[in-house]
């Protein structure tokens, strides 16, 4: 256009020079429009691409961990079962002695408790992320709920090295289920990345009107870039589509969403000289009893 507009001038016209600044003018302004408009255009373009890209891939990644998530929770069901099935069948089939019979039992029960403990863990988890669990906060002796979980865990596993450092009566306030599923996910996450032989140690202290409950394992540790990942639901360390992994990915994810609604603060630290330790940090309770 600013060519047929040159064009159509006259050279003889007195405002000739005018009239082609003017043009000139009117071009170099409207070329700067336009590739403005194509600029943010393109860039709109890339925001939108980049955005459904992202989209995408969340989405794969969900399903992804759904997917692993059903695959470790079949296997985490199917072994309890299993073993619960055969020692009864064992039991009812064979005459076994007292002793062998106790020790049956004690199995059953120990897989029973197993299957509980995530069933809990996955209803907890539904109600949580519904809206619908309500906390029941009250004064809780922390102490003796700390105790009690550790000595239910030297039960399940007496050849587990379970050793406690507890200062009596601390106190403070809670939703007693919700504290004592917290405990338990944190020692049984340190069993199940220790080996039998190396020690476990639970710690719980006081100081500053704070309490500090601390869970060591010797185990392998868990390295920097995954420390913020661990807390994600569904999300485990290495291959958790294998079938031997134990965990459905949802232990240590309640741990942070109990301690969010304590206003607590939960973080994982390098143990010495390998292995890992997980501290909570709770409020403690005005008044003790």
């Amino acid at each position: 256009m600013a060519n047929y507009e040159l064009e159509q001038l006259q050279q003889t016209d007195t405002l000739y020079q005018a009239k082609y600044q003017e043009i000139k003018s009117v071009e170099k302004r409207k070329t700067a429009q336009y590739f403005g408009e194509g600029v943010t255009f393109f860039l709109l373009i890339v925001a939108g691409a980049v955005f459904v890209f992202r989209a995408v891939r969340r989405e794969l990644k969900i399903s992804e961990q759904q997917q692993n998530f059903m695959i470790a929770i079949t296997h985490e069901l199917k072994t309890p079962i299993s073993v619960a099935m055969l020692n009864l069948e064992t039991m009812q089939k064979r005459k076994l002695d007292e002793q062998q019979q106790q020790r049956l039992l004690q199995n059953t029960l120990e897989e029973t408790n197993r299957m509980n403990a995530l069933c809990n863990n996955m209803l907890l988890s539904s109600q949580i992320e519904a809206g619908g669990y309500r906390l029941t906060m009250e004064e809780t002796n922390i102490s003796e709920l700390v105790i009690k979980c550790v000595h239910d865990f030297e039960n399940r596993y007496p050849q587990q090295n379970i050793k406690m450092d507890i200062t009596p009566d601390i106190f403070t306030d809670g939703d007693r289920l919700l504290l004592q599923m917290l405990v338990n996910n944190l020692v049984d996450n340190a069993i199940k990345y220790s080996q039998r032989e190396l020690p476990i140690s639970v710690l719980l202290s006081e100081k500053n009107n704070q309490i500090f409950l601390r869970v060591k394992d010797e185990g392998k540790g868990i390295a920097e870039e995954e420390r913020t990942r661990i807390f994600t639901k569904f999300y485990r360390i290495g291959n958790a589509a294998t079938k031997a992994a134990k965990g459905t990915g949802l232990g240590l994810y309640l741990s942070k969403k109990i301690a969010a609604q304590h206003n607590a603060n939960i973080t994982v630290t390098d143990n010495t000289p390998s292995g890992s330790i997980f501290t909570v940090v709770l409020n403690s309770s005005v008044e003790k009893s």
